[in-house]
């Protein structure tokens, strides 16, 4: 057979937009205060702590408001019907394809220096059929088939160097006892990665590129697979199936017992991304590969210059060499861009070649494809499709209209601003931690800035728009009694910091807090909490409080070393919390003033 790598590159993506929606009941100098600021919404809170304060540290006299919005298109079509997309967006579940019902917001980038400095190769993925661009590819992360080195040595196989020694290597293994080859098949993107990494050279071809091309143009009706090159993805689909001994079972393996396998190990090789890699090898495992982010500009933009300025002055700071390295936080990623150096680290090493000779192949990642691959690979899986069932399956779920007729769960007759006022803060954000509040059963709430998408707008609301009003990484819930000065202690550390936590970075970055208002202090971008007032009045030490914080356990976990403030963690997300709460004829309650900043 021939030789087969199984790369792809993640990407993430940006867009630059014109948020209209107003603050209700604020002063001339707020509305001035929201019309200056440049809103960029971030697709995880990985891009938040570094990165964001990066970008407000190189462009002090630009108000940026930074939001963990959600990794999907519909997130942002729902947001733009509804007059309120934001002015820049990062993604790294893309494709031209899903971006179409947006386009028209979007500034066409093709004639400027950021675009002229992305390699064409990668550049035409994201070139519209007209010949503009609205998308601008920054970084990615390779994601492939990763090796452990060290169980590879210790049993004198040799690493694998085309798709035969790599089912040699996986039959070797096993007749050890070791699982020759793992993966979370349980997740969307692994399905789609697979099945797509398995037939590159294909999609990569001639005839790939001109269905590529006709799948991603919206001016066409749904297009299915075509009848050249996707049979032959999954008969290779089908024989890596049985050739690497994926059973049935697997469909349900998840992130963890993967790595665990892994790191113990107990699998020889695994499908994982760059970062990983990089991971691993700090962690003693030595382990080898084996041989995204776009931005976007709103066109609205164009008619104010002061805004578009400051939207392209941010734009240069995240498309900068050094903005990419400070995103890439030493991991292995890979640029687009001519004119970014990004060094890869020896784990990588056997990529190098590819990248030189720009033959790294980006994903087709629309949401239709996330979705059809895990169905279909799942039931192939599972001996439900062979290669020929499964082409057809997935051509046949392709064509398919797409179903709006989703429940509304949700309709509100009032939207609110989700821009942040030093008088006030920011009115969509209160409006969520009040009605978590009263959901959580607590006297006071507190949630860091990055836990509401802020998107609470005059709208329908499905179940799945409802869910995206919470940020998309894990955010959780803690609960437990204190004192006033504990709760002043805990605020305090929000506000101005604290090692191994979150420290605020700008004024839209301060947390959000319910059932209590406080009063800052702001000088040379640092935050000092000066007043926490319930009712105007100032809170005593002694006075009691049930309390609950929302937050990451990755900035959680400074609060909980202290064995003598137990917290009760909440078994589930804050996710799915808020969605059964509105499912089951929820409200959601008015914003209050909840901050000032002097």
């Amino acid at each position: 057979m021939k030789k087969k790598t199984l790369i792809r590159l993640a990407s993430a993506v940006m867009c630059v937009t014109m948020a209209t929606v107003s603050f209700f009941g604020c002063g001339s100098g707020d509305k001035e205060e929201e019309a200056d600021s440049i809103s960029v919404y971030l697709w995880s809170t990985t891009m938040y702590d570094t990165y964001a304060p990066y970008i407000q540290s190189q462009l002090p006299d630009v108000n940026i408001e930074f939001v963990v919005g959600n990794n999907d298109l519909d997130f942002y079509k729902f947001m733009n019907e509804n007059g309120a997309l934001p002015d820049i967006i990062t993604m790294r579940r893309f494709s031209l394809h899903d971006a179409a019902d947006i386009k028209d917001q979007l500034m066409d980038l093709s004639t400027t220096e950021e675009a002229g400095a992305i390699y064409e190769s990668y550049l035409q993925n994201f070139t519209n059929a007209d010949g503009t661009v609205n998308w601008l590819p920054l970084c990615g992360e390779a994601d492939g088939l990763v090796a452990n080195k060290t169980l590879f040595d210790e049993y004198d196989i040799p690493l694998p160097t085309d798709y035969d020694s790599l089912v040699s290597a996986c039959q070797a293994f096993e007749e050890k006892g070791i699982r020759g080859f793992a993966a979370d098949f349980a997740y969307d993107y692994t399905c789609m990665e697979v099945l797509q990494g398995l037939s590159i050279p294909e999609i990569t071809s001639m005839e790939g590129r001109i269905w590529r091309s006709g799948y991603e143009d919206p001016s066409k009706e749904r297009v299915g697979l075509d009848d050249t090159i996707w049979p032959e993805a999954f008969r290779r689909m089908e024989q890596f199936i049985k050739d690497v001994k994926i059973a049935p079972e697997d469909i349900e393996l998840s992130y963890d017992p993967v790595i665990n396998m892994f790191t113990e190990g107990k699998a020889a090789i695994i499908r994982s991304g760059g970062s990983n890699v990089v991971w691993f090898n700090n962690d003693d495992v030595e382990a080898v590969f084996l041989p995204a982010f776009q931005v976007a500009l709103n066109t609205e933009l164009e008619k104010d210059k002061t805004r578009q300025e400051n939207a392209l002055k941010v734009l240069g700071v995240m498309l900068s060499d050094e903005g990419e390295n400070v995103l890439a936080q030493g991991q292995d990623v890979i640029t687009y861009s001519q004119n970014v150096k990004l060094e890869l680290s020896p784990y990588l090493e056997n990529l190098t070649p590819l990248i030189r000779q720009n033959h790294m192949y980006i994903r087709i990642a629309s949401n239709d494809f996330f979705s059809v691959s895990k169905d279909v690979v799942s039931k192939m899986i599972q001996g439900e499709y062979d290669a020929e069932q499964a082409y057809e399956a997935f051509d046949a779920q392709l064509k398919q209209s797409g179903d709006d007729s989703e429940e509304i769960v949700l309709s509100l007759e009032q939207g609110y601003s989700n821009r942040f006022h030093s008088k006030g803060g920011n009115e969509s954000y209160s409006a969520m931690a009040n009605t978590l509040r009263d959901v959580y059963e607590s006297d006071v709430l507190i949630a860091p800035a990055y836990s509401f998408t802020g998107s609470v707008l005059k709208a329908d609301y499905t179940e799945k728009m409802v869910g995206n009003m919470i940020m998309p990484n894990p955010l959780e819930a803690w609960k437990r009694e204190m004192s006033g000065a504990e709760l002043k202690e805990y605020i305090r550390c929000s506000v101005e910091g604290i090692e191994n936590g979150f420290t605020p970075f700008n004024r839209g970055s301060l947390p959000t807090v319910s059932g209590v208002s406080i009063e800052v202090k702001e000088a040379d971008a640092k935050y000092t909490l000066t007043r926490v007032l319930k009712d105007g009045k100032e809170i005593g030490d002694e006075d009691t409080f049930q309390v609950t914080c929302l937050n990451i356990g990755t900035y959680m976990g400074v609060f909980l070393e202290d064995e003598s403030c137990v917290f009760e963690k909440k078994e589930s997300r804050v996710k799915d919390v808020w969605k059964e709460y509105i499912k089951n004829g929820g409200t959601i309650a008015k914003p209050e003033n909840y901050i000032t900043v002097n």
